[in-house]
C-alpha cells in the first residue's frame, strides 16, 4: 500500500470509530456528539394514561430511546390522551362544536424527512394524529379537511364512528346549551361572545378544566442523533362554530419543525397564534441563536403587541386570554412559556430522569 492510500484508509478508519485521524498532519475530524434525547409537551402529556402504565411523553421517550422513528414515537405518545375519554380536549370524548359534534384537528412534521401532514374538522376518527401522518406519508398534500378528510381515513381502513361523544361530554354540551341564550343566533355579533362566556363560566364553576375548554396537546421530541419531530392534536375550542379551525393543523402556527434548528408548538387561544404564526417565529428566533425560553417569550410579546381589539383586552389593557408555547432546539434545550402564570402553570418533560412537570415561564403576572 502506498503512502497516499495508507493515509486515506487510516483517516476513514478513524472517522468510522468516531476518533480523530491525526496521521501525517491530517485535520482532526470528529463525528457529531450525541444529544440527550428529550420529549416535551403541554400538561396533558403527563396527566393522562388511559388506564395504561405510561403517559404520552413517557411512551414517546421510551420509543425514541429504543430506536423508533421520532415521529412514530411522538404519535404513539399522543394516541394515549387521544383515546382517553377523561381528556376532554383531545380525541375520543372531547368537547364538541356548537351542535354537539366532535370535530378534530391534527398536524405533524417530520424533521429529517422535511415532510408534514394535517387534517382539520375531521369527524368520527379517535386518533386524528394518525390520519395527519397518513396525509404526510401517502399524499402530495399538507392538509385535508372535513368530509374529505373523513373519506380519506375511511379509504385507508380507519374506523369511522357515528359519534365520538361520551355520556359525560354530551352532558356538558347540554349544560352549555342551557347557559347560552336560546336566541343567540339572532344577533351574529353576540352569538360567539355568549357562547364563549357560557363555556368560560363552566370553567369557573369547575365543570371542565381550562385545558379541556381550549383542548390541545402539542408534543415535540429529539433523538440521540439529533432528529426532531412534532405533533399537535386537538378538538379545538369547546362548542365552537361548526367548521371552525384553529391553529393546531396549520403549519407555522400550532406546530413548526426544522430539523436543523428545533421545534415549537402551542396550546391556548388559536386565533392569536394564527395571526402571528408564532411557532414559526419561535423556530426562526432559535435559528438566530435564541434559547427556547427567550424565543418563546418573544413570540408572546408579539401577540401582546398585536392584540388591540377592545373585546380581547382586560381592564389593564392586556390580552384577556392565555396561550402557551413549548419549544426545544437542536442541542436538546427546551422551555415552556405562557402569557400568564394562571390555569395550567406547568408543562411535561421526559428525559433520562423520567417524566415530570416543569414550571412554565410567564410573560405577564396575574391572570387573563
Amino acid at each position: 500500500m502506498d503512502r497516499r492510500q495508507f493515509v486515506k484508509t487510516t483517516a476513514a478508519a478513524g472517522l468510522a470509530a468516531g476518533l480523530p485521524a491525526p496521521v501525517f498532519g491530517a485535520p482532526e475530524l470528529y463525528l457529531p456528539k450525541s444529544v440527550k434525547p428529550v420529549v416535551i409537551s403541554d400538561y396533558s402529556g403527563l396527566e393522562y394514561r388511559n388506564g395504561g402504565p405510561r403517559a404520552a411523553v413517557e411512551e414517546a421517550f421510551l420509543r425514541i430511546t429504543r430506536g423508533d422513528d421520532v415521529l412514530d414515537a411522538l404519535i404513539a405518545g399522543v394516541n394515549i390522551p387521544e383515546l382517553d375519554p377523561t381528556e376532554q380536549g383531545i380525541g375520543y370524548g372531547s368537547l364538541g362544536n356548537a351542535d354537539g359534534v366532535v370535530q378534530l384537528d391534527a398536524s405533524c412534521m417530520h424533521g429529517p424527512k422535511k415532510r408534514a401532514g394535517a387534517v382539520a374538522a375531521i369527524e368520527g376518527v379517535r386518533t386524528p394524529s394518525l390520519v395527519a401522518k397518513a396525509v404526510m406519508d401517502l399524499t402530495d398534500h399538507h392538509l385535508i379537511v372535513g368530509k374529505g378528510a373523513q373519506e380519506f381515513a375511511r379509504q385507508l381502513g380507519f374506523t369511522i364512528e357515528e359519534d365520538l361523544n361520551t355520556p359525560e361530554s354530551r352532558n356538558l354540551w347540554l349544560e352549555w346549551r342551557r347557559r347560552v341564550d336560546p336566541e343567540h343566533w339572532l344577533d351574529p355579533n353576540r352569538r360567539e361572545e355568549a357562547g364563549l362566556e357560557a363555556g368560560l363560566s363552566m370553567v369557573r364553576d369547575g365543570l371542565i378544566r381550562e385545558g379541556s375548554f381550549f383542548g390541545t396537546i402539542n408534543c415535540d421530541g429529539i433523538t440521540p442523533n439529533g432528529d426532531i419531530a412534532g405533533v399537535t392534536t386537538t378538538s379545538g375550542l369547546a362548542w365552537k362554530i361548526p367548521g371552525r379551525v384553529g391553529d393546531s393543523p396549520i403549519l407555522g402556527a400550532g406546530l413548526y419543525v426544522d430539523n436543523d434548528v428545533g421545534a415549537a408548538g402551542s396550546t391556548g387561544r388559536g386565533e392569536a397564534n394564527l395571526y402571528n404564526l408564532s411557532s414559526y417565529l419561535i423556530v426562526e428566533n432559535m435559528r438566530r441563536g435564541m434559547h427556547p425560553k427567550d424565543a418563546g417569550l418573544e413570540a408572546l410579546k408579539r401577540i401582546r403587541s398585536n392584540t388591540i381589539e377592545k373585546r380581547l383586552l382586560n381592564a389593564r389593557g392586556l390580552p384577556n386570554f392565555n396561550i402557551r408555547f413549548f419549544a426545544l432546539n437542536k442541542k436538546g434545550e427546551y422551555a415552556g412559556v405562557s402569557m400568564y402564570a394562571a390555569g395550567e402553570t406547568t408543562f411535561a418533560v421526559c428525559d433520562e430522569n423520567g417524566g415530570r412537570q416543569v414550571d412554565l415561564v410567564p410573560l405577564l403576572q396575574g391572570a387573563p
